[in-house]
């Protein structure tokens, strides 16, 4: 049975910051990321600001010692709550790892760092056609807003 374990990114460990770049390179080369990957200045910037990012963090998953998944995340606030909450930016695990449970091992540990934190709710878009994404999701008592809110976006 394999090992799974959690840690944070650590901006200034040259191991993190490779498998940082590296996750989110094959995420947005992953048909669900469906994105051009990021060259090396881009992948510096990246590192830049999620580092000084005053309410963010990267979450690895590994298997085994070997990192395989990781969830960029945002801490956000509600004001009709009136406390903080997670947004979950980016979630991914690499394809060898896939079929063994670690998205849902991954997005627990998101839910239990937020009940720990006292987080209000925890937040995410889902494509429409990440069907398998969605199945994980609604398991484990992810819903569609009510009403149902739409996502938009303004590039500039």
């Amino acid at each position: 049975m394999s090992v799974i374990s959690f840690e944070f990114c650590d901006f200034e460990n040259p191991t993190h910051l490779a498998a940082l770049a590296e996750l989110l390179n094959m995420y947005m080369a992953d048909p669900m990321g469906d994105s051009p990957q990021l060259n090396k200045l881009q992948q510096l910037r990246l590192v830049d600001g999620l580092a000084n990012h005053p309410a963010s963090f990267v979450l690895f998953e590994l298997c085994d010692g070997e990192i395989a998944g990781l969830a960029t995340c945002f801490i956000n606030f509600s004001t009709f709550m009136v406390k903080a909450y997670l947004n979950i930016h980016d979630f991914f695990v690499l394809p060898q790892f896939r079929g063994k449970g670690l998205a849902n091992a991954l997005m627990q540990e998101l839910i239990s760092i937020s009940t720990a934190r006292d987080y209000c709710k925890i937040t995410l878009e889902v494509r429409e056609d990440n069907v398998v994404a969605q199945g994980l999701y609604h398991s484990m008592g992810f819903e569609e807003c009510k009403p149902n809110m739409f996502f938009l976006t303004k590039k500039l």
